[in-house]
């Protein structure tokens, strides 16, 4: 069964349109794909970051082991 585009009215004077099936399938890809693109750029920034992190630590001689010489 493939819903259509609907109108409810209600007492109070709001309105609501719903979407159809296919519009309603068409916005949930849509958002699904913005979430993952958005979680991805945010995984790319720290692996930068990580790097950034790991040059200023081989530079301040913190690189080779967790554990700080005295």
């Amino acid at each position: 069964m493939n819903k259509k585009r609907y109108k409810e009215e209600y007492e109070e004077g709001s309105n609501l349109l719903w979407p159809s099936e296919e519009e309603d399938k068409i916005t949930r890809k849509f958002y699904r794909d913005l979430s993952h693109l958005s979680k991805k750029i945010i995984h790319n920034k720290n692996k930068k970051l990580n790097l950034l992190q790991q040059i200023f630590r081989f530079f301040n001689g913190e690189a080779g082991s967790s554990k700080k010489i005295d």
